[in-house]
């Protein structure tokens, strides 16, 4: 789209997952690309868009806030517009133009497209709502403004989930699963390393569930071979990796190719089978086992991600006491907590015996204190070896750099300091690893 005569200044702030920001960046471009300025500082913006989380009551909370801070401006700044999007306007619409008369228009989750008009219709005092169904097509998405010195991009590969955890709702909020064609994301992988992104991430609801929608078959372990060819990107990483379709196929891409971090999110939920029932989560326990031991066999050196429920319905002291035997034993590398939210118009809100969250907040620190334990030990491997990081930051107060290694997904694990570097940020090089903590690691270029 050609660019129009304009004056306005457009700031978006992102809440909740990386999907959020993958959204933000094609919401950018279309703004940028239809002439508008886009700014960092909300204060200093025309147009602010709140681009939202609706998952957790916690989450909501951060949204609403915010959103009530950023209309603070209209009386202290220079604000005329205040536009909301994502999950929490899909969920709740109604209520937000109904409650918040701040709001100037509103977007869902699969109206990215029309964001340009939503601003001038805005400005005009029309206060638009675009919330259709949650079916955003990222086939003719692939051009994303992201920030310079972004090194590290996330690529969603399928949108929605066809699962029915009782807990989750997010085939709610953002539809059933979609794949995107290997070619679509191949593409957006090269627009990416041309903006110089050295990682990308590649991310869905269900990852190992990627292309039976339209290709009949599972063909992860395709994509990543295929994104492996791409010019410029270094290093791969897979999220939310559903231990139920990981194929042989897929571990030995693992093994083989270069490009593939060995680095593996794989979100278990939890490690009882009681409670994996009730969450209607698919397979057991055995199945995680036997899986987790192929993996480790065929690629020794992965690091192995998970995330855990604590507090959910029904949880008795045992099998939280299992849990945190079975983290003790199979030594994950990372692993995220989250305590357990009962939300409204989930399955697993209305089962009974729902657990105080004084018992859920001990659990998690529990849990924590389990994997501080584990990750330590864990780390303590690497002390004496050499492995690639790429260096990302600059700390000029203790005259370190830092970065992360394969084995070290941004801002939710650990990060390398390191010292003796004098390049340039986004590179990727050897460290000789001198010094291990609970969750991070230290040493020197070589």
């Amino acid at each position: 789209m050609d660019k129009t005569a304009t004056t306005e200044k457009v700031a978006i702030i992102t809440l909740g997952c990386e999907k959020n920001l993958v959204d933000s960046d094609i919401m950018s471009q279309l703004i940028d690309e239809r002439g508008y300025l886009l700014v960092d500082d909300p204060q200093k913006a025309d147009v602010v868009i709140v681009n939202t989380c609706g998952f957790i009551d916690a989450a909501k909370e951060e949204s609403i806030n915010t959103i009530l801070e950023v209309a603070d401006l209209k009386e202290h700044g220079n604000l005329k517009s205040l536009i909301v999007a994502g999950c929490l306007t899909q969920r709740y619409k109604e209520v937000l133009m109904q409650e918040m008369p701040e709001i100037d228009g509103i977007v869902g989750t699969g109206d990215f497209d029309k964001i340009t008009r939503i601003i001038e219709e805005s400005l005009e005092g029309k206060k638009p709502v675009f919330v259709g169904n949650p079916v955003f097509s990222y086939e003719n998405a692939t051009r994303r403004r992201v920030e310079k010195g972004t090194y590290s991009a996330y690529i969603k590969i399928a949108e929605g989930c066809d699962n029915k955890c009782t807990f989750c709702i997010i085939p709610q909020l953002r539809g059933a699963f979609r794949s995107r064609t290997i070619e679509s994301i191949v593409d957006e992988a090269k627009e990416l390393a041309a903006q110089g992104v050295k990682e990308v991430n590649l991310i869905a609801q269900d990852s190992t569930n990627y292309g039976f929608d339209i290709y009949g078959e599972r063909v992860l372990h395709k994509l990543l071979r295929k994104v492996s060819e791409v010019e410029g990107i270094e290093w791969i990483r897979l999220h939310y990796a559903y231990p139920g379709y990981f194929t042989d196929e897929l571990i030995q891409e693992f093994a083989t190719n270069p490009k593939v971090c060995k680095y593996i999110d794989m979100p278990l939920q939890h490690s009882e089978d009681r409670v994996l029932k009730r969450m209607l989560r698919p397979g057991r326990q055995r199945d995680v086992r036997e899986l987790i031991a192929k993996i480790r066999s065929a690629v020794p050196d992965v690091a192995l991600r998970t995330s855990i429920i604590v507090g959910f319905p029904g949880e008795t002291e045992e099998e939280f006491e299992n849990l945190k035997a079975f983290l003790r034993e199979i030594q994950f590398d990372r692993l995220g907590v989250f305590t357990y939210s009962q939300e409204e118009g989930t399955a697993a809100a209305r089962l009974p015996e729902q657990i105080p969250a004084d018992i859920i907040e001990r659990r998690a620190n529990e849990l924590m204190e389990v994997q501080r334990e584990v990750a330590s030990e864990r780390n303590g491997r690497f002390v004496g070896k050499v492995i690639s990081v790429l260096i990302e930051a600059y700390d000029g107060k203790n005259d370190v750099y830092i970065g992360r290694s394969q084995y070290d997904a941004s801002e939710i694990d650990g990060e390398v300091f390191v010292t003796g570097y004098k390049g340039e940020l986004g590179q990727i090089v050897p460290v000789r690893i001198t010094h291990s903590y609970d969750f991070d690691l230290a040493g020197e270029v070589i």
